[in-house]
């Protein structure tokens, strides 16, 4: 998949595309059935398959003192849309210029002008243009008027026919530390992209050696101990690691930064540098600080041994095994 950033210009090949347009928080399972319904329209009008996102997302543009718990930032959202066999990803600036383009202006200048789309496909609740006038009623009439189609793709909901998928119940899941309830309405497990980095090597002295990877979500999901899967994001087909994981300030050693710390429990290297896709399967218990530091290694002993036993419990029966983002995350080849 080809990523356009910006105000790039638009290679060639890519005009006359069908272009899904959203912010595709999670990529979630309502936002993959969106593009399933995306692909089969360029497959019958033989033509490719985009994606219109916003960065950075427009409620941390309108408001950066509190900013949007990114579920998947820019680089796994490329990723999963990757899976999702979109061509090209089209990221615009949300800056104050582009907030005030009125909704006719949006879409004659960006998406006729710039991208030469032929058909959109939107959520039924998608917005856009100054003060969010613009909306699908507003896209249909605007494709009637410059010649373009438009399909609009009603709420999507689980099995049940009355919970729907939604970015805002996954970020609220991932906040209470309800992995499994995030898993089931991603399609996935929940996962953090990110380089390795130097850590205070405390890990290391007392015994549990970590991996430390930055997260760039603008928010983090409820500190404590997780059992985790992680994969070399370059190895594809590669080797899983099981992982006791911590997210939160380290209290025992009066530490005030939020970290992503995993003891993988069965790997011997150096993995510096290396980017690591950490998948967060569950959580095992939530942080506090010790009396001691030989207290919080017996206690370490046992996470890792839960973390260890959570994850074998994936060979087992694995939730998301039969959803297709779910299925190449098991297989290594996300």
């Amino acid at each position: 998949m080809e990523r356009i950033d910006g105000s790039a210009p638009l290679p060639e090949r890519w005009r006359g595309a069908v272009v899904a347009i959203g912010n595709f928080d999670g990529v979630h399972r309502g936002h993959q059935e969106l593009l399933h319904i995306a692909r089969e329209e360029a497959r019958q009008r033989g033509v490719p398959l985009g994606v219109v996102t916003f960065e950075p997302h427009p409620r941390t543009f309108f408001r950066p003192h509190q900013p949007v718990f990114r579920i998947t930032p820019p680089a796994l959202k490329a990723r999963l849309l990757a899976a999702c066999e979109v061509d090209f990803l089209a990221s615009l600036t949300f800056d104050r210029a582009f907030a005030s383009k009125e909704a006719e202006a949006f879409v004659s200048d960006e998406l006729v002008g710039r991208l030469g789309v032929s058909h959109m496909v939107t959520g039924y609740d998608f917005h856009f243009g100054h003060g969010r006038k613009g909306s699908p009623d507003t896209m249909r009439r605007l494709g009637e008027e410059l010649g373009f189609g438009v399909t609009v793709v009603e709420q999507v909901t689980d099995d049940s026919g009355f919970a729907p998928f939604s970015s805002s119940t996954i970020r609220e899941a991932l906040r209470q530390g309800a992995m499994r309830e995030a898993a089931e309405q991603l399609g996935y497990w929940w996962t953090v992209l990110g380089p390795v980095g130097h850590g205070d090597k405390r890990g290391r002295e007392i015994g549990f050696p970590t991996v430390n990877i930055a997260m760039d979500n603008d928010g983090e999901p409820h500190q404590g101990i997780y059992a985790m899967r992680v994969r070399d994001a370059a190895a594809i087909g590669g080797e899983a690691w099981a992982g006791a994981g911590y997210v939160g300030r380290r209290p025992t050693f009066g530490k005030e930064e939020i970290v992503l710390e995993v003891h993988l429990l069965d790997f011997s290297g150096d993995l510096y540098g290396r980017e690591l896709m950490v998948e967060f399967v569950d959580f095992i218990r939530g942080d506090r600080a010790f009396d001691d530091v030989d207290t919080l290694i017996a206690q370490m002993g046992d996470d890792c041994r839960e973390a260890e036993a959570r994850v074998a419990a994936l060979a087992r029966g694995d939730i998301v095994a039969d959803f297709p983002i779910g299925r190449l995350q098991r297989e290594g080849r996300l």
